[in-house]
């Protein structure tokens, strides 16, 4: 039986506190943001505004909330505490969507927007604006004129992207359901200016996959025209070893200026990755594998290995070491394969299936040992331990293969995915046109 997903309406979460784990607040909810969307899909919530104690205002993505009810909401505690911009692409739930006037599509009647429905999409992280509470009627200073009713969101017009001009949203709406490395061949034939606003627009972590995609040249010059803060951000969201490949392009100045904006943590793994030789296991691996203590069980693997940020790569296996859990950890006892995993109970503690046979690499390991390693093992990821045994990192097929294949492999890609990407776009672009423009509002604040 499929489980419901109760739907909240954004009235009542206008000023409830946002809490950590631990029980400690954050501050208070502000705004919602949200992507609108062509045509009538329901547009996505990517995250909340949040006012903290010392009243500035921060951006909490919506993968990070764990729990709506009860008059608050609940987060990982983990959050970025540089100050909110709005993005070109975004629309502030409570500052732009409420009290607009949009008309309904049966009848075309112009009607005001007194609230909005939001919905978790089931077994996803994702939410969605899924409602509208309308008022027919221009009603009177206490909005109590006029028949109320709550519609779905295709019901009514009004909200949706701009598609004149060279805003950046139609773009981004008509590149949505693109994956990250068909994106990033639509972005290499752009203009540079283009390739800058759509870029801007993007938010962090799909600009992240999608630069991982580009080539090198495309990279700098991305990362080279956002702002230095917005870079930070960038390079933060990007895996470790990719963000090491893109800062050593960058001049040193502008190199250590972005290392110095990026949070202690994650800047000190990209620079441990940019200590080893480029074509050597160090060089190569990513600094955040799948980490277990001996003590942990098959079912806490499992729920590691099913998030879906992870790369299939990553998530083929998981590493028990002991404590520190992050890298570099404490002593590296051995694997446990994922297909081992699902033949064992969920009781059962990794460290009684633990593989402690299969040799580990060195980080100075050059790439053909590397490779073969990976080949003779059947192996899509292989432990980096250094000569204390600790976990370093784990390398992954797809970094091998980033450094076996010829330097302009991604552009001669580029140039084949483009033709199907360019002929999704043209269709999507034909039959969007002459939607209703969006409405904007203005803001005090901007992320």
């Amino acid at each position: 039986m499929a489980v419901v997903t109760p739907r909240i309406f954004v009235s009542h979460l206008s000023g409830i506190a946002v809490f950590d784990p631990n029980g400690d607040q954050v501050g208070r909810l502000r705004d919602l943001v949200a992507l609108l969307r062509i045509g009538d899909r329901p547009p996505r919530l990517l995250g909340l505004v949040v006012e903290v104690i010392s009243r500035r205002r921060i951006f909490v993505p919506m993968t990070r909330v764990t729990g709506v009810e009860s008059g608050q909401i609940v987060t990982t505690g983990v959050v970025n505490m540089r100050r909110f911009e709005q993005r070109a692409s975004e629309t502030l739930v409570f500052g732009e969507l409420l009290d607009r006037r949009v008309r309904l599509v049966e009848t075309g009647e112009e009607v005001t927007v007194l609230d909005i429905g939001i919905i978790q999409l089931p077994a996803r992280r994702d939410w969605e604006i899924d409602k509208v509470f309308v008022r027919r009627g221009k009603g009177g200073a206490l909005r109590r004129k006029g028949e109320v009713l709550t519609v779905e969101w295709s019901a009514v017009t009004g909200f949706s992207l701009e598609e004149h001009g060279q805003g950046a949203e139609n773009l981004l709406a008509t590149f949505e359901q693109l994956r990250p490395a068909d994106l990033a061949g639509v972005l290499h034939h752009l203009s540079p200016k283009r390739r800058a606003e759509v870029a801007a627009a993007l938010d962090d972590d799909r600009l992240a996959d999608v630069m991982e995609e580009l080539p090198e040249d495309d990279q700098v010059e991305i990362i080279g025209k956002l702002k230095d803060e917005r870079a930070a951000d960038v390079l933060e969201a990007m895996d470790p070893d990719d963000a090491a490949d893109l800062l050593s392009e960058l001049p040193e100045e502008e190199k250590e200026r972005l290392l110095t904006l990026m949070r202690p943590e994650e800047a000190a793994d990209v620079r441990r990755l940019m200590s080893y030789e480029e074509r050597t296991a160090g060089g190569l691996m990513t600094t955040e594998p799948i980490v277990l203590r001996p003590d942990a069980t098959v079912a806490d693997a499992l729920a590691r290995v099913r998030d879906p940020d992870l790369s299939p790569a990553l998530a083929a296996q998981v590493y028990v070491c002991r404590p520190p859990d992050e890298t570099p950890t404490g002593k590296y006892l051995g694997l446990v394969h994922f297909q081992r995993l699902l033949r064992d109970p969920p009781f059962t503690l990794v460290s009684f299936i633990v593989d402690t046979d299969l040799p580990a690499l060195r980080p100075d390991t050059p790439l053909p040992e590397v490779t073969g390693y990976l080949a003779a093992y059947n192996m899509v990821a292989a432990p980096v331990v250094d000569e204390g045994g600790a976990l370093l990192g784990a390398v992954t097929v797809d970094d091998v293969l980033d450094h076996l294949l010829p330097d302009d492999w991604r552009e001669a890609g580029l140039h084949d995915r483009t033709d199907t990407a360019d002929t999704t776009t043209a269709a999507t672009s034909t039959s969007t046109t002459g939607a209703p423009v969006r409405p904007r509002g203005k803001t005090a604040d901007g992320r």
